[in-house]
Parts: C-alpha cells; structure tokens; sequence
C-alpha cells in the first residue's frame, strides 16, 4: 500500500497535523509507503543553504511523525523549492535496494531550480519504480511550456549513467503542481460548476485532458477521476476560491498520475502469449484532496494505491541477528550470513537503531564487518561491539546491514531488548539518595 501525496505549500512553515493528509487515523491497514511530494518549500538563499548542511523543516516534520510508527527516510531529494520524501516500513528496506536520485531544471532556460523535476527510483522486490515531483511553468497560455518542459525532465533524468531511463521503468508515478488550467470557459461558469459540484462539465476543457488526447507520449499515463475540487486558487486559511483583484480561475493544477510500463508494451503486442503473467499491478484506491489545510493557495492532493508484485527478490542478501540476551553492562556479538552472491565491500558497516529510527545515518553505534569480525565460518560470521558503545539506559533497538557496494540497507534484525547497566542505575539512586539530604545542610547555612 503506497500513499502519494503532492502539495504546494507557499513557502508556509509545516502545520501542526498531518494525521489526515497521511490517513493516519485510517481503520484500514497501515500503508508500507510514503511518497511525499512538494513544491514552493521556503527556498531563500539563508533557508536553502542551511538545509543544504542539515535537514529542512518538512523533512524533520515528516520524520517526527512517522518514525514513531515504525517508518524510516529511505531517500530525499531536493531542489530550491522542490521536496520529495520517501518512507518505509522497516520490513521492507532489504527489498528495496539501487535508490538513486536525480533533478532537472527547467526554470530560466534550465539555470535555475524554481520550476523543474525532482527524482527517486529504486528496484522494490526487483521492480523497477520511479517517483518523479515536478513544477511546471504557471499561467493559463503557457500549455505549450508545460509539455515540453515534462518532455524535457523525462528524457534528462538520470541520462549518461548506468540506469533505466523514466519511461523503461516498471512503474512511473509523475506528480506535482503541474499547472494545467481549464481553458475556454469563463471564470463564472467555472465557479458555478464547482459549487454545483458538476465537475464532470470542466473536465473536457482541463489543459491536460485535453494534451492526453493529443500527445502521444501523455497517453500512456494514467489518471484518476478528479472527482474533487480543483485545488487552486485559495485564499489562506479558507475553502473560498481567490477574492483577490487577480481572481484567479480555480483549476486542478495538482495531479497525480502514473505509467506501468508492461500495460504499454501489452496494448502495443497483442500478440503476446496469455501466459505471459503482468508481474506488477497498480491499483488506484482513494484519489482526494484535502480541504482542511490552509497554509498555501493550493490544497494537498493524495493518491493511495495497491501495488501488486511477484516478488523478484524473495531473500534478503544479509540476515542478522543479536547472540543471546544483550545488556548495557558487557561487550556483545552480533551474528550474521550473506547469500554467497552478495558483493560484501571493507567499508559495510552494521549500525545499532533505535526501533523509531529516521534514516540510515540516525545510528546509536555501528561496527565495521572486517574491522570488527572475531570469527568466521561456511555458515555464518560474528562481529563484536563494545559495551562502551551501547546506551547505558537500554531500550528496544534493531541491528541493520549496511552495503557501502549497493548505499542501502541490505539486512535488518528483529527488534530486541538491551538490558540498562544496573550500575549505572544504583549510583544514580545513591546520587537521588544525596541530593534529597542536601536541602536540610542548605537550610541550615541559609539561615545565617
């Protein structure tokens, strides 16, 4: 279960709940995936730079509210204005493995980044899935611009190196402010539908259902029924279209569509055998927008999909597991195997988590595989850690494998209690113990 989001936010600062948006308060089953996109992330030089050196404001906002549920930052990518984010449950992460990154700009003749696409792909059980967040020029004459600059993303994206472009992908979700308009109609017309809500009269004239039927590279993507508001343009912190002088026409500049790369070759082959199985599905469950949030002119839209696989991959190469009962007070051994295809480098590492673990750099302590191995056989390998390294205060954590070859998570143990160093805890008593006498010593000087 995937859950995109795409919003502009307006350069706005995070707000105080997103339980809605990321349907956390959902009776249904928790989703394995997040795909957050957004666009006009506060980008000033000061804003830019900083976030260059450390994570920006959404990215901690996100991570502090889905690492507690047992989510971890698989990989971000941004560019000024342009933010994509994506989570996923632990169990997952030896599964997913070639993540790479990739932007494009397409601002200013492609020199600056306000407008552009940023891009995550990766292999997901040996599927090939590529999430690309775009912002498209704006305004109701510029169609022409829009089109070619997605043209232009599309064919940029990750070209000169070793990986599949977009479109050879197995999956391809493309999502964004896309800034299509609806054409012709007046703005009255316009209004009056979607108070009506007879959305179907405005479709016909939305600018890119109306490219799909001309272009032919925008016919293989998919969409769902814009069964929803045209999410621009507010006014902040209300569902009333723009009084502003401008009055800007509503539109649904914020879509989200996707591609499935097998669908394609299958309506171009109907010859193909009708037992050649589609290995990989995608199923569109809830295509909405979200009209509680206010921070920006644009409300966020969410797509939840079912991705159905035959699973590729169906081994990690690593597993890994803690040897006998840990504690804070002793040095410890971690045991683990690779399948005999795993291309081990000096440089992995097995890092010790926190179960509610952010990335894959928010490691309690980690130990080197070669550095550190006290012993080794056909079977198996053990790797020592020092009790110096381990939280005094004990807790629940988790063991992960790190490929420097493949920069993923390859290994990830079951969570498992280490136990708090009772030394530790006795002199904190003893420490409790005194300080709960000083009072009456300071009383007592306090009187003179």
């Amino acid at each position: 279960r995937l859950h995109l989001v795409t919003w502009n936010v307006g350069t706005a600062a995070p707000p105080p709940d997103v339980s809605s948006l990321l349907q956390l308060d959902s009776l249904g089953p928790t989703m394995d995936m997040y795909v957050i996109g957004l666009q006009e992330v506060n980008s000033r030089i000061t804003n830019f730079l900083s976030d260059l050196a450390f994570d920006d404001p959404w990215s901690i906002f996100f991570m502090t509210v889905l690492s507690p549920l047992g989510y971890i930052k698989l990989s971000s990518i941004r560019m000024q204005g342009l933010l994509l984010l994506i989570f996923v449950k632990h169990v997952h992460l030896p599964f997913i493995r070639d993540v790479h990154t990739h932007y494009t700009r397409t601002g200013l003749y492609g020199y600056w980044g306000n407008k552009g696409g940023v891009t995550v792909r990766m292999s997901l059980y040996g599927h090939t899935v590529c999430f690309m967040n775009c912002h498209l020029p704006a305004h109701m004459e510029n169609t022409e611009q829009r089109l070619d600059d997605f043209e232009k993303i599309l064919e940029m994206q990750f070209e000169g190196e070793n990986i599949p472009s977009t479109l050879d992908h197995d999956v391809l979700f493309w999502f964004g402010d896309l800034n299509f308009r609806i054409a012709d109609y007046g703005i009255h017309f316009v209004r009056e539908s979607i108070n009506n809500k007879r959305y179907n009269l405005l479709w016909e004239k939305d600018q890119l259902n109306m490219a799909k039927k001309k272009e032919v590279f925008l016919q293989e993507f998919i969409e769902g029924p814009l069964q929803f508001k045209p999410t621009y343009k507010f006014d902040l912190y209300s569902d009333v279209y723009d009084t502003s002088e401008k009055k800007r026409k509503p539109a649904w500049t914020d879509r989200i569509l996707w591609r499935v790369k097998n669908l394609c070759q299958h309506a171009s082959k109907e010859s193909k055998s009708s037992e050649e199985e589609q290995t990989i599905s995608v199923t569109l469950n809830n295509y909405i927008s979200h009209m509680s949030y206010g921070i920006s002119d644009h409300k966020p839209v969410t797509g939840t999909f079912g991705l159905e696989m035959k699973p590729l991959l169906s081994d990690p190469l690593v597993t890994l597991s803690p040897e006998g009962e840990w504690s804070a007070e002793h040095d410890v051994l971690i045991s683990y195997s690779a399948v005999p295809e795993f291309p081990s480098s000096a440089w992995d590492w097995i890092g010790l988590f926190k179960v509610t673990f952010r990335h894959v750099n928010d490691y309690v302590t980690y130990a080197w595989v070669e550095d550190d191995e006290i012993s080794s056989n056909e079977d198996s390998k053990q790797v020592y850690m020092s009790a110096a390294e381990i939280p005094d205060t004990g807790g629940e954590f988790l063991l992960c494998y790190y490929s420097n070859n493949l920069q993923s998570i390859v290994g990830i143990s079951q969570p498992f209690q280490i136990q708090p160093n009772r030394t530790l805890e006795k002199d904190l008593t003893q420490d409790e113990n005194s300080w709960m006498q000083k009072p009456d010593s300071l009383e007592s000087r306090n009187e003179f």
